[in-house]
């Protein structure tokens, strides 16, 4: 299992939010970079970056701090936030970016999903924030009638490299993963997952690492940035 460190981007400092609520934002570094080295040199193989703005905007707004990011590190990313065109997609891929996670879209423009899987295979990733197994979108601000699982198997077939599910009551809360719908959600399709959402210590990458192969990895924030887990240990964890 790859651990993913989150860094989350708004008004261009890396930052987390409480159960996703942009008005509890606690800055933990306001140059993102020099955060994303650090997660580097730690011995990460992967970053997990999100432009929470831009989730909101519909459009990229932390585009300099990303691309700053990729200029320094020589890992690969992920990126989600206000990407919802094949414009958008086309220019970030073009500018290093690994992989784009597609959330909104995903619910509302579907074809758009499939359309950029089959040109970029292997770059498209589509992200699942759920509450109570419903699907929100938009910088999880709009509720819809969507079940988690539902829109998963609905891309089964698309080529989409993984899907990210974040429970979204658990993120930021360090209350602990929804290991079992992640589980569950994992082991309802073929599509590789990534839990997101509350992993907050070494027993909860444990628990996750035993849902088996299908979780591909797991995404951690505050729990690195407070401390309550050590980030070389959680790298020898998921590794073992």
């Amino acid at each position: 299992m790859i651990l993913y460190p989150a860094i989350d981007l708004k008004d261009g400092h890396a930052v987390r939010l409480y159960k996703g609520e942009m008005d509890q934002a606690t800055v933990f570094n306001e140059n993102p970079a020099a955060q994303a080295l650090e997660f580097v040199n730690a011995g990460c193989e992967w970053l997990h970056l999100v432009d929470l703005n831009g989730a909101f905007a519909g459009e990229p707004v932390n585009a300099a701090p990303v691309e700053e990011i990729l200029k320094q590190c020589k890992i690969p990313a992920q990126l989600g936030g206000g990407i919802r065109d094949m414009a958008t997609i086309e220019r970030w891929l073009s500018k290093g970016l690994q992989r784009v996670i597609l959330g909104t879209v995903a619910v509302e423009n579907p074809e758009l999903v499939r359309e950029a899987a089959r040109a970029f295979p292997g770059h498209v990733a589509v992200g699942i924030d759920a509450r109570k197994g419903m699907v929100a979108t938009k910088g999880w601000a709009t509720e819809t009638n969507v079940t988690a699982t539902d829109l998963a198997k609905s891309f089964e077939d698309a080529g989409v490299a993984a899907i990210i599910y974040t429970d979204i009551n658990r993120d930021g809360a360090m209350k602990g993963p929804n290991v079992e719908e992640t589980a569950a959600l994992a082991r309802a399709v073929s599509i590789p997952v990534i839990a997101s959402g509350g992993v907050s210590s070494l027993d909860d990458l444990r628990n996750l690492k035993n849902c088996g192969a299908a979780l591909n990895g797991a995404i951690s924030g505050r729990a690195l940035y407070d401390g309550a887990i050590d980030l070389a240990e959680a790298l020898a964890v998921l590794k073992g």
